[in-house]
C-alpha cells in the first residue's frame, strides 16, 4: 500500500498498464475513426471530449478514492501521446485540464483540494483563460479581481482560452486589489461568461482556442486560489502535455502514412518496385518516420518518469533534493520541446516523399500533421529553450520557471 496525490490517505497500487489501455484505447480508437472528417469540416469535438469524460480519462491521475484511477505519469503520458495520435486537439483542449490536476495533486490533502479532485473524479473539467493582449506589459496582470458581498467579481477579456468551451469551469489568471495574483476558477454557466469559438491559425483549428469575456461574473470566495499555490515543475509539466502531443503527431503520421502506402497501387516507371510497398526507398521513408516517432515517444516518457519522481518525494526529498528534481523536470522537458518539434515538423513535411501528388489532397487532410506540429512547435518558442539550456550547461545559471507574454516594457 502507498500513500498517493497528496490526500494522505492509504490506496492501493497504481493500475496496470494493461488495465488502462483495455479502460481507455477503445475510446481513443472511436475518436480516431472521425478525426479527418472533423479537420475537414472544421467540427469541433465537443462529442469526443464527452466521451473522454464518460470514460474518467479526465480523471486518470486522481486517486480511485476519489473517483479516478490513480494513474502515474508516466501511465497518463503514455496514453496522452494516443490520444494525440487519435486527434491532436483533445490533448490541447484538455491541457490546462491535466494541469489543474496536477497542481491539485501535488499541493496535499487540503479540504478545498480534495473537494476540487472530487468535482474532477465526477467528471468536471476546467479550461483556461490566462492570456491577455493589447497594453499589459511582460510580467504584468491586466485582469482585476474585485471584491463584493458575496465573494468576488471580474469583467475582462481574455484569449487563447484553450478548452475552456468544452469546459464546466475556467481557471482564470487575475490580479486583486491589493496586486496578488490570483486564480479564479469561474462557472461556464455563470451569468456574464461569454466563450468564442473563433480561433483563426491554421494549425489545432479544433482546440476552441479562442476569445471568453467575462462582464461583472461572480466568482465564490472558496473558487479563488493563490498562484503561489502551485506546483513547482508546473511550467515543465505545462510543456510535456505539447511535447506528448507532439509525439503523437509522430505516430500518427506512421500509422497513416503506411496505411496509405500499403493501398497504394500505382507506381513511377523509374521506381523500384511492382508496388509502392515493395519500394526500397518508400520503405526507407517510412522507416525514418518510425525511428523520429520512437524518439518523440521515448524523450517525452524520459521527462513524466522525471516529473513522477518530483512527485513521489515532494513531502519527503530535503530541499536540495528536491530542487534538483523540479529543475530536472524543467530542462528535460525544454530539452524535449528543441527535439520533439523539429521530428514532428520534419515528419509531417518528409511522409509526402512516400506518397504521390494525390496525397496533397484535402479530402485526405494528410497537411493537418505539420499545420498541427508546427502551431504546437510555435509555442512557448524553442529558440529560447536552446539559449537557456546553453546557459545552463555552459554557466549553471537557470531560468524563471514561470515566463509570461506581453509587451516590452521600453515600449
Amino acid at each position: 500500500m502507498t500513500t498517493t496525490a497528496g490526500t494522505g490517505t492509504e490506496t492501493a497500487s497504481p493500475p496496470t498498464d494493461a488495465e488502462l489501455a483495455a479502460k481507455y484505447r477503445p475510446v481513443f480508437e472511436r475518436i480516431a475513426a472521425g478525426a479527418v472528417e472533423r479537420e475537414r469540416e472544421r467540427k469541433l469535438p465537443a462529442e469526443q471530449i464527452r466521451w473522454l469524460g464518460d470514460a474518467g480519462f479526465g480523471a486518470i491521475r486522481i486517486p480511485r478514492e476519489l473517483g479516478g484511477d490513480g494513474a502515474t505519469l508516466p501511465q497518463f503520458f503514455t496514453l496522452l501521446i494516443e490520444l494525440a495520435a487519435a486527434d491532436s486537439n483533445l490533448p490541447q483542449a484538455l491541457r490546462s485540464h491535466f494541469a489543474f490536476v496536477e497542481d491539485r495533486l501535488y499541493s496535499g490533502g487540503s479540504t478545498r483540494s480534495i473537494a476540487w479532485l472530487r468535482r474532477i473524479g465526477q467528471g468536471q473539467l476546467v479550461g483556461n483563460a490566462w492570456s491577455e493582449t493589447g497594453p499589459a506589459k511582460v510580467g504584468e496582470v491586466g485582469t482585476r479581481i474585485e471584491p463584493d458581498k458575496e465573494g468576488w467579481r471580474i469583467t475582462c477579456t481574455k484569449y487563447y482560452t484553450t478548452g475552456s468551451l468544452f469546459a464546466d469551469w475556467i481557471l482564470t489568471g487575475a490580479r486583486d486589489s491589493e496586486g496578488v495574483d490570483v486564480n479564479a476558477l469561474v462557472d461556464t454557466s455563470a451569468p456574464g461568461v461569454d466563450i468564442r469559438d473563433d480561433w483563426d491559425g491554421f494549425g489545432q483549428r479544433l482546440t476552441a482556442s479562442g476569445t471568453t469575456f467575462y462582464d461583472n461574473v461572480p466568482v465564490a470566495a472558496e473558487n479563488v486560489l493563490l498562484s503561489e499555490d502551485r506546483a513547482p515543475y508546473m511550467t515543465g509539466i505545462f510543456q510535456l502535455i505539447h511535447n506528448a502531443t507532439l509525439a503523437g503527431i509522430c505516430k500518427a503520421i506512421v500509422t497513416e502514412t503506411a496505411a496509405h502506402v500499403r493501398n497504394r497501387t500505382r507506381v513511377y516507371s523509374h521506381g523500384n518496385g511492382e508496388r509502392a510497398s515493395a519500394d526500397v526507398q518508400i520503405q526507407q521513408v517510412v522507416g525514418e518516420l518510425s525511428a523520429n516517432a520512437f524518439a518523440a515517444s521515448a524523450a517525452t516518457l524520459e521527462v513524466a518518469r522525471l516529473a513522477q519522481t518530483a512527485f513521489e518525494q515532494r513531502h519527503t526529498a530535503s530541499p536540495e533534493t528536491q530542487e534538483a528534481a523540479i529543475t530536472a523536470v524543467e530542462l528535460g522537458a525544454s530539452q524535449t520541446q528543441i527535439v520533439v518539434g523539429g521530428l514532428a515538423q520534419r515528419s509531417g513535411s518528409r511522409l509526402f516523399d512516400a506518397l504521390g501528388a494525390s496525397a496533397t489532397k484535402a479530402p485526405v487532410q494528410l497537411d493537418r500533421f505539420w499545420r498541427n506540429a508546427r502551431t504546437l512547435s510555435s509555442h512557448n518558442p524553442a529558440i529560447y529553450k536552446a539559449r537557456i539550456l546553453g546557459d545552463w550547461e555552459i554557466n549553471g545559471n537557470l531560468p524563471e520557471f514561470v515566463w509570461r507574454a506581453g509587451e516590452g516594457k521600453g515600449t
